[in-house]
């Protein structure tokens, strides 16, 4: 089954709003990296130790790290979403990555930013 152009437009508006949410998250903890727009950095905490109680060591590179871990999933997430509306733009828009076959859309309005179908699911991640 094709996808009409209705549809893709629905997707598009759906990718659109969550890119701009990642954004906004992505934003929350860290910033774009002014040497390679493309990739995001956590924010980094003041790391002043000279006067720093231990605790407030700790607790500043936790946060860090926290910011780290939260930026690298959304990243990856973005990531997705801008891919798939290249692949809007580009008309192969809802096609499986493995087999060429149809992406269901069952499985696009849960993830609008699917590579394949279901049958291929377990193979997404090995996608680069």
């Amino acid at each position: 089954m094709t996808i009409t152009p209705e549809q893709k437009q629905h997707f598009k508006e759906l990718l659109q709003n969550e890119q701009a949410l990642l954004e906004k998250e992505l934003a929350t903890v860290g910033h774009v990296n002014p040497e390679n727009p493309a990739d995001w950095e956590a924010n980094a905490t003041d790391l002043n130790t000279v006067n720093a109680d231990e605790n407030d060591v700790a607790d500043t590179i936790e946060e860090y790290e926290n910011n780290t871990a939260i930026l690298k999933q959304l990243e990856i997430r973005i990531n997705e979403v801008k891919r798939a509306l290249e692949k809007i733009e580009q008309g192969t828009y809802g096609t499986c990555e493995i087999s060429g076959e149809p992406i269901e859309l069952e499985r696009l309005e849960a993830n609008p930013a699917a590579r394949t179908s279901m049958a291929h699911i377990a193979e997404e991640s090995s996608l680069a």
